[in-house]
């Protein structure tokens, strides 16, 4: 990412400083090479952080004078091309993960990019959902409601309560505590006045995990849904933390238990 070069570094979440300016600045001229290498049959970028193709490069290859491009009559690359190019056009649906302040919000709706949510206090995740329709309207694009964005959760789902939560305890609690709270990221979990950390049982009574039996789990995505336009849940399932054989249980009980219960709803 350039940061040997460019003074790029960890930025703390929420904070927008200068750190946060830069790592945005690189991250978006990064987005934009992708997005035309995937589309343009020969590129060239010139920019803060990338220059594309280097200055000066020689390039002798009779192969690509025969069939290729991008190379001068003087034998010095110009352009370059990717291949191949994507199936899909002009190119895959894109996701963006941990999304959580409204600058990358605003850029996500902007450039028709879906926003994946965080596990976040409800009134910050609605106001982010009002930001995207907000910026997406702007821009003339009219979206039907929760269009453009989704929530990430924990979903962990046994035959009982209590291997639910153990499971959940040593994986994906063990998980944030130990690599995303250093980062901040559990900060917005819990609204700006409040100064003690929220419980196991404050994460599901606010469906900020799905955790459970097959009932209670359900019982969470109907809070979920009653709170929030969702219409995607990507599903955490921590694979390597969780023994295989209790998440293929988890992913056939919420596919055939819960799922069910909410074909009219989210894409999950």
């Amino acid at each position: 990412m350039a940061q040997q070069l460019h003074g790029i570094q960890g930025a703390t979440p929420g904070q927008h400083d200068e750190i946060d300016r830069v790592n945005r600045e690189a991250f978006e001229e990064h987005f934009q090479i992708i997005k035309r290498a995937w589309t343009e049959e020969m590129i060239d970028f010139h920019g803060t952080f990338w220059q594309i193709p280097p200055a000066g490069i020689p390039w002798s290859m009779e192969a690509t004078r025969a069939w290729g491009a991008g190379v001068d009559e003087r034998s010095i690359v110009r352009q370059i091309g990717v291949v191949p190019k994507p199936l899909q056009k002009p190119h895959p649906p894109l996701f963006q993960p941990f999304a959580s302040s409204e600058n990358t919000i605003r850029w996500c709706a902007r450039e028709n990019v879906t926003a994946i949510l965080p596990p976040m206090y409800l009134a910050l995740q609605n106001r982010l959902y009002e930001v995207y329709q907000e910026e997406s309207a702007a821009c003339g694009r009219k979206l039907a409601p929760g269009e453009g964005l989704g929530v990430l959760r924990d979903v962990v789902v046994a035959d009982t309560e209590e291997e639910a939560l153990e499971l959940w305890a040593h994986g994906p609690a063990f998980c944030g505590a130990a690599w995303f709270a250093p980062f901040g990221f559990d900060r917005v979990l819990r609204e700006p006045e409040r100064t003690t950390p929220l419980t196991p049982q404050d994460l599901l009574e606010r469906a900020l995990i799905l955790v459970g039996t097959p009932d209670t789990v359900s019982r969470q995505m109907d809070t979920l849904l009653g709170q929030t336009p969702v219409r995607w849940l990507f599903a955490w399932t921590y694979n390597g933390l969780t023994p295989h054989d209790k998440i293929m249980r988890s992913l056939e009980l919420f596919a055939t238990k819960v799922l069910p219960r909410f074909r009219d709803g989210a894409s999950v």
